[in-house]
Order: C-alpha cells, then structure tokens, then sequence
C-alpha cells in the first residue's frame, strides 16, 4: 500500500499528537519518525559549565573538556573520543570539586524558545545521562567499575550528587515546555550487561525509579537512549518508568522480544533499521523487508514504535541511500491503515 499521504500533508498531521498517541498506545494515523519531516525537535539549557569545545592538538589528535570537566580525546576530526582524563582522578578531588548549576530558570530559555516556534511538535530536553553515565567519565570507566565494587560509599555518594544535578535539570525542562526527557547510557557489551544484574538493582534501579517519577510528576516522558545487550534489566527499567528505549540495534535483542515487552506494559522503541547488521547487508530488498516487519512486530497500527534513522552514515560506513531504503518503507507503510486487518 502506498502512502496516503502528500509530502504537504505529512507536516500538517499534527507531530506532537502522533506522539503523544504513540507513547499511550492510542493507534496514531501514522508511524512518529525522526527523519526527513522529523516529529520531533531537540532543545538544551545555556547553562554555564566546564564545556570546551573541539580543539585540534596537532598530530591529528583532537581534545575536548565536557560539561563536567572530563577531557576527552580523539584521533580524527569526526569521532565521539572517550575520556581521556576524569575530573575526579582521586577520590580526595572531590571534596573541592563544584558541580555544574542547573538550577536556574533562565539557563532553559532556548527550550522556552523552542516550543513557542514548534507549538505543534514533540520537544526534547536533552540530559547528560543518568548517574552511571556522567559518573563513569568522571572516574573514568576502568576505574569506575572497579569503584562500584571496592569504594561503594563514595560511589553512592557520588550517584546522589549527581541526581540532584539531573533532577534539577527535569524540572526546569518540565517548567519550559519539553514534552519528554531524554539520555544515553549505554549499559551493554554485544553480549551481556556491564554488571552483575544484582549490583544494578540495588545500586541504579532505586535511582531511575526516583528521576521517572519525578518527571512524570512534572507532565514529561524519559527516553533513554541505550547501545549493547541490556536485556537483563530492561523489564525493571520498563517498571522504573522509562517511556520508551531508542535502540539502534533492535536485533541484538529480538523483534520478537521487544514485542513481548509491550504485550506486558506500554513500552516504545524508538529505532532505525539495525546498523550492525541488516543495513550492512547494503541489500535493498533485506533492508525494506526488515523495515516493514519491524512495523509490524512493534507498531502494528496501535503504536508503540518510532521509525528511526542512524545520523551519522560515515561512522557505519554507509552512504544515506541505504538508510533512505527504510526510511521510504517506514513512510509508505507506517499507515494505519495498512495494519487495520492485521
């Protein structure tokens, strides 16, 4: 079936409603997506922070102090870098070390800004992660799990200090205007969890229940971002509060599985055609095919599934026409109307 839908009439259909429905499960017209006429617009705070941008150093390397003060580098002008030194190189830093301020009101002007320009679509505050993700940079990663292990106290009191930042960070998006939060936390290697599952739930999974309940208070949704197999805790997170994953390799866990999810609780997936796999295959017919079962294993008309679309083409090693595939088949069959007798 081909898209009922005019290029002109894909932007009138109402962004943030398809979204909206999407989440609850309320058979939106169409599939949400993120490309081409995206349903949704990112928005962030000016707070002032340790962030240095880019910088070449010579010798083809480049380096980059965060928002945190952790600094990073990398060997080319295009990758993302990892930390090469944390803030916190020793426990006693901390004592002296002044968190970033994202207190102020005035710091989420541009997300005021943002929803008076696009009163009709789904707006975005992006978050540094949650507690694992900011502090694993700021201990550096070897360090940190060893730290989750031999220094728990002070981890702990780490994780606290870093909530009070986040949860600052979700009332002022709330009060701005944002319709959801969202963060990346990459919680998997391409075969299990980076911890053992008890540890996660005794230390973390209190925290993500505290930070979803508080935004949900607050009127907005948590979108999490999150690479490797994660399955092991993706239930609890599910019965923490998060509203939807955005998964970039959804085949890493199963269409199947991720279905089974959401026969059991109201779960969205937010995902692109695998990048790991199915689009490697640079076969068209593979990559259209798998584009039209992922609607019909996690959409199915009801909703519950954003289309997806990998940004950064050059990292994967492919050329946008290979995406461009599944994107056409996510527009030309995301239609309810195509999944009524389903």
């Amino acid at each position: 079936m081909l898209c009922p839908y005019s290029p002109e009439e894909w932007r009138t259909v109402r962004s943030r409603e398809i979204v909206q429905r999407t989440l609850d499960f309320e058979r939106p017209e169409r599939v949400a997506r993120s490309f081409r006429e995206s349903d949704f617009v990112w928005t962030h705070h000016v707070c002032r922070t340790r962030l240095v941008d880019w910088q070449e150093t010579g010798g083809g390397a480049w380096e980059l102090t965060d928002e945190w003060g952790n600094v990073w580098r990398r060997i080319d002008a295009t990758s993302k870098g990892e930390v090469h030194k944390g803030v916190l190189a020793d426990w006693s830093d901390l004592d002296g070390y002044a968190f970033p301020d994202y207190s102020n009101p005035d710091d989420y002007a541009p997300v005021r800004q943002a929803r008076a320009e696009h009163p009709d679509k789904w707006l975005i505050g992006g978050l540094p992660g949650f507690a694992f993700n900011v502090a694993r940079k700021m201990r550096r990663m070897e360090t940190y799990l060893r730290d989750l292990l031999l220094e728990p106290d002070r981890v702990h009191d780490l994780h606290d200090r870093i909530d009070r930042c986040i949860e600052d960070m979700i009332r002022n998006y709330a009060d701005a205007g944002a319709d959801a939060v969202m963060f990346g936390e990459d919680w998997g290697t391409q075969t299990q969890l980076l911890i053992n599952p008890l540890l996660f739930r005794k230390e973390f999974l209190p925290r993500f229940g505290k930070l979803c309940r508080l935004a949900h208070d607050a009127g907005v949704r948590v979108f999490m971002h999150s690479c490797g197999q994660n399955e092991q805790v993706v239930p609890d997170l599910i019965a923490a509060g998060i509203d939807l994953f955005q998964f970039d390799q959804p085949d890493l866990h199963g269409l199947d599985l991720l279905a089974s999810h959401q026969e059991r609780a109201k779960v969205t997936y937010w995902c692109p055609v695998d990048i790991q796999t199915v689009l490697q295959t640079r076969d068209e017919q593979v990559i259209r095919a798998k584009a039209r079962e992922m609607l019909d294993k996690l959409w199915k008309g009801r909703g519950g599934f954003v289309a997806g679309y990998y940004t950064d083409n050059p990292s994967i090693g492919l050329t946008p026409e290979v995406q461009e595939w599944a994107s056409d088949e996510f527009i030309r069959h995301g239609v309810r109307a195509a999944h009524t007798s389903k």
